[in-house]
């Protein structure tokens, strides 16, 4: 175990504290908020982040808060708040900052302790998203590794996708979007923007990776056609899901399968900005419609599969959070038909810009504003 881990394992033995401690720093926001399966209480764990977007547990019980003007801060089970150094430059217009967050699926075990994160990287041309790896240090990122650098720069501020999400075989799915200007790039196989990659843990390309055989596409892409995915998880049978940006509603959740287009902009549910007419088609040839499309003006960020006994009614649910609308929704499928959909929140606590569920089974929200905060459900006991 690291030396920082070893001395803050120590530390939360000494004083005491467990997950449960959550508790102390913990104010109740709502009691008794009520769903089709549980009731559920709201509470806010810490405030003054600045448009936070990602979140991770540590194993020591602390978690890491990505901050999209290039911060990152730990929050300790108290509460408290304390902000890492040695985060890159990153470019902090429009939706560029830094991002998501993500640890090796074995952190923990020394070798393998790296802390990934994708941002909005300046150079020359613009910017690009880029994914990189670093060590956690006692008040500092170490060691840190640039794995992954989109092939394109262009112009900053949207559209960066950038979610992160492990497959069981230990391979590294990453979302970019379309970068917002030039939709016809998620059809460009030779463009990394508007598509799902799946990299190694060292950032190359795994040798059964659907295109590698294919000289017109790139060989990191695992799927193309996508405008702008900002919530990716991978499901408890190793399947990966993501919701993604429609334009003008036609906001999307997608069965990602390896190889296939996800159509835009050839096909969409939703409307141009300006004339609000459809863009597109609704279906395609070759081309794989959403499992679902979201009604209205969603805005999809953050996606989690709930698993374990905390809401044991909702065990492979699927929960999405919501920026514009500022909805937390449940889905339940069956096969690739909603069985079941449920506003769980509306404006209860803003934007929500990412979804997790914590070791204590519980689930963590992410408010996406200029004093953003972290809020956590937690089932009531009846």
């Amino acid at each position: 175990m690291p030396v920082m881990l070893r001395r803050l394992t120590l530390t939360l033995l000494v004083s005491g504290l467990t997950l449960g401690a959550w508790a102390q720093a913990a104010e109740t926001l709502i009691e008794g908020l009520e769903s089709d399966h549980h009731t559920l209480r709201l509470e806010r764990i810490a405030a003054g982040l600045e448009h936070p977007w990602s979140l991770v547990f540590l194993p020591d019980g602390d978690l890491l808060v990505s901050e999209r003007p290039g911060r990152l801060a730990r929050i300790d089970q108290a509460g408290r708040m304390t902000r890492l150094e040695g985060v890159p430059e990153v470019s902090t217009r429009g939706q560029g900052g830094l991002l998501d967050l993500a640890l090796h699926p074995r952190f923990g075990d020394g070798e393998h302790d790296w802390l990934y994160f994708t941002w909005s990287q300046p150079g020359s041309g613009g910017t690009a998203t880029t994914l990189s790896r670093a060590r956690l240090g006692d008040d500092s990122l170490t060691h840190i590794e640039t794995l992954f650098e989109q092939g394109r720069f262009s112009a900053p501020g949207r559209h960066y996708g950038s979610r992160l999400a492990w497959l069981p075989d230990g391979t590294l799915l990453m979302s970019i979007g379309d970068r917002g200007r030039e939709p016809p790039r998620a059809q460009d196989g030779g463009d990394h923007a508007g598509s799902v990659l799946r990299l190694t843990d060292t950032g190359g390309v795994p040798p059964d990776n659907p295109f590698v055989d294919d000289a017109a596409v790139l060989d990191e892409l695992f799927t193309l056609g996508n405008r702008n995915p900002q919530g990716l998880t991978v499901a408890k049978d190793g399947t990966p899901w993501s919701t993604e940006h429609g334009p003008r509603t036609g906001d999307e959740l997608n069965r990602l399968v390896g190889g296939d287009n996800y159509g835009w902009p050839v096909v969409s549910r939703g409307n141009d900005y300006g004339t609000n007419q459809p863009i597109g088609r609704d279906s395609a040839p070759g081309m794989r419609d959403p499992v679902h499309v979201f009604d209205g003006r969603f805005a999809p960020s953050g996606l989690v599969e709930v698993s374990g006994d905390t809401f044991t009614a909702w065990q492979g649910h699927f929960l999405a959070g919501g920026l514009a609308s500022e909805r937390l929704i449940r889905l339940a499928l069956e096969g690739d038909e909603v069985v079941e959909h449920e506003v769980l929140l509306e404006g209860e606590i803003g934007r929500i810009r990412d979804v997790r569920q914590g070791p204590d089974g519980t689930i963590y929200l992410l408010e996406d504003a200029t004093n953003g905060a972290l809020y956590r459900l937690t089932p009531v006991a009846p």
